[in-house]
């Protein structure tokens, strides 16, 4: 679990700051918020040598420790499963047009896990009407999920963006609300319960 801020350093972006999206994106260290504001006040934005430090210091060991995870699992099981979630607000006008889904998987287009992993995560959203869903739309999985999505080497990866108001409020001071979020954790935990089901499979 990443325990810093995106807007230090954004762990789910690539070392090199290589753009994922060809669409309005943010990159590894945000100078802009997603709707398009600065992160920083003038003059307070930290230098490329700070930026350096938050590469060596955060970013690395973060993925080290992270590869070596999944190494350990698949030593263990023979397999690794990955499941990268993150959260995000519903309407971005600078990202995307309308309203999000609210739940939105990504394989990177079926690229870092099996089909039928993802068919039965997507089955799991099917079996409900309450939250609305999709596979690879706006999001198809950022960094994580494209490094370390491996199928051929039985190393699964997907990731979940979720939309932030099927759990709490999206304005200040951005309460969680546990009504809300009871139906989407009993979903949530549904779609992990499968996801391990179907790696207990591949043994």
């Amino acid at each position: 679990m990443g325990n810093y801020s995106r807007f230090v350093i954004d762990l789910n972006r690539p070392a090199d700051d290589k753009p994922l999206y060809s669409t309005a994106t943010t990159g590894l260290y945000p100078n802009v918020l997603f709707n398009g504001d600065p992160s920083f006040l003038p003059g307070k934005a930290p230098d490329e040598q700070e930026r350096a430090g938050y590469l060596q210091q955060i970013w690395r060991p973060y993925h080290q420790q992270l590869q070596d995870e999944l190494a350990r699992l698949k030593a263990q099981h023979g397999y690794a499963l990955l499941f990268d979630a993150h959260s995000i607000a519903s309407v971005i006008p600078r990202l995307f047009d309308g309203k999000l889904p609210d739940l939105n998987l990504g394989t990177n287009d079926g690229a870092s896990c099996a089909a039928a992993l993802s068919d039965r995560l997507v089955t799991c959203c099917e079996r409900q009407q309450q939250f609305s869903h999709v596979l690879n739309g706006r999001f198809k999985g950022g960094y994580i999920t494209r490094a370390y999505g491996k199928p051929a080497e039985n190393q699964h990866a997907v990731q979940l963006e979720l939309a932030q108001v099927n759990y709490m409020s999206e304005q200040y001071p951005f309460a969680f609300d546990a009504v809300r979020a009871e139906p989407l954790q009993r979903l949530l935990s549904q779609m992990i319960d499968s996801m391990v089901d179907w790696g207990a499979q591949q043994r």
